[in-house]
């Protein structure tokens, strides 16, 4: 572990756990989309799966500006809720249960982004880092999006679950 003497450290080693974090979830996110049934939670995965490629993307371009490299730490706060999900996924339920329980799932993830990436954002604006504030808070909006279609699609879901 290396020694955090300023924010400039702290912003990379932050970096670093978003990094890992999109990287877990592009390996978890077929899975989901897989274990899904109705199929606009399906292709809500599916189209996530491609906006997270494009957010381990921005992050791999910010560690270019940087002239660090990405990788070496995992992010075990992702870990744990990628292991929630596929407990999930594993479970015994309707299928409208199951799929109001991914979105549960999937909908922490995203929270959990929409603090690291609102973190981060700050960082990279008190640093001066116009660029990686830019790249950062358009992936902040994506992931604030993407929670907000889910609690869209979790209206019916949770209906269809409550009369299963």
């Amino acid at each position: 572990m290396t020694a955090l003497k300023n924010l400039q450290d702290l912003y990379v080693e932050q970096l670093k756990d978003l990094y890992s974090a999109e990287t877990q979830l592009v390996e978890a996110l077929p899975k989901m989309e897989q274990a899904a049934t109705d199929p606009q939670l399906k292709e809500g995965f599916r189209m996530h799966l491609e906006q997270t490629r494009q957010h381990v993307n921005r992050l791999e371009s910010v560690f270019a500006d940087l002239g660090e490299e990405p990788g070496g730490h995992t992010c075990k706060a992702m870990k744990g809720l990628i292991a929630e999900g596929a407990e999930m996924i594993d479970q015994d339920a309707a299928p409208a249960v199951k799929d109001a329980g991914l979105i549960a799932c999937a909908q922490r993830v995203e929270h959990y982004e929409i603090a690291g990436y609102g973190t981060v954002a700050r960082y990279a604006e008190v640093l001066g880092k116009r660029q990686h504030l830019e790249a950062l808070r358009t992936t902040e909006t994506e992931e604030k999006k993407t929670d907000s279609q889910l609690t869209e699609l979790a209206g019916s879901i949770n209906q269809t679950a409550m009369r299963a």
